[in-house]
């Protein structure tokens, strides 16, 4: 994909798949313009980067500050072509009798809420430049419970949801929306899992996880004609097929 001319949109930006994505787009010509509370490190990112980079703090799980960012990012680059929903949050892991009611309910401000709140505010943005694209990055515990991570497996699902929501709804106004479901992937997330002893999910080992650069790529090829058959639905990373039309094996 040649991302020459567009501007792409990310939250989460501070590790993960959310950097590895910063840099492959921005690898791909685009403008990247990198989301996360942690403000020191998505400017080091973007510095990393160089002139194509916007670095701007932002927790999505606050409205006002979601909204104050998107239009921060198009008065700075004129138009957000791409919206990557990538932050997200694993704890609490634990039993839904044990699980902090606190935790539980900040899981569901960014895991849920997060997601909304960049629609929300990208979406006028792209229909009066007459297009875009919004990729949410999902789960496969959106779709199937895992033991202790209620939180987690509701807040996918309901992104899931707003996926189909936002397809449905803008599709025929020319924006697309789809969502990726990478499968379990090296990041910090995973330690967090491991710790926890809670599941399956944390009995695998690290070898087990991909690299974050393989979503990454992934994302990028979700911008082009060939993943519209996924519209308004997940792209799963596990299937070998999605990996050799993104050139992964």
């Amino acid at each position: 994909m040649d991302m020459t001319g567009k501007v792409v949109l990310i939250t989460g930006a501070s590790r993960g798949i959310g950097a590895a994505a910063a840099e492959e787009f921005a690898a791909a010509g685009a403008k990247v313009a990198l989301l996360a509370r942690h403000g020191d490190k998505v400017a080091e990112i973007a510095g990393h980067i160089g002139e194509a980079a916007l670095a701007v703090p932002c927790d999505v799980s606050r409205w006002w500050e979601v909204q104050a960012a998107i239009e921060a990012v198009a008065d700075t680059f004129g138009r957000i072509d791409v919206l990557i929903g990538n932050a997200g949050v694993i704890e609490p892991i634990a039993p839904l009798a044990e699980a902090d009611p606190e935790a539980w309910d900040h899981s569901i401000d960014i895991n849920l809420k997060g997601v909304f709140h960049g629609v929300r505010a990208v979406l006028p943005v792209m229909l009066t430049q007459g297009g875009g694209t919004i990729i949410t990055v999902s789960s496969g515990a959106a779709h199937n419970p895992v033991d202790a991570w209620s939180a987690y497996c509701s807040g996918k699902a309901g992104a899931f949801m707003l996926t189909r929501m936002a397809d449905a709804e803008y599709r025929e106004k020319g924006i697309r929306v789809l969502g990726l479901s990478p499968g379990t992937v090296a990041t910090d997330m995973q330690r967090a899992i491991k710790a926890s002893g809670a599941n399956r999910v944390s009995k695998l080992e690290w070898s087990d996880h991909i690299p974050p650069e393989w979503p990454a790529k992934t994302l990028v090829w979700m911008c082009g004609a060939e993943a519209d058959g996924w519209l308004g639905d997940d792209v799963s990373l596990r299937d070998e097929d999605i990996r050799r039309k993104v050139g992964l094996i």
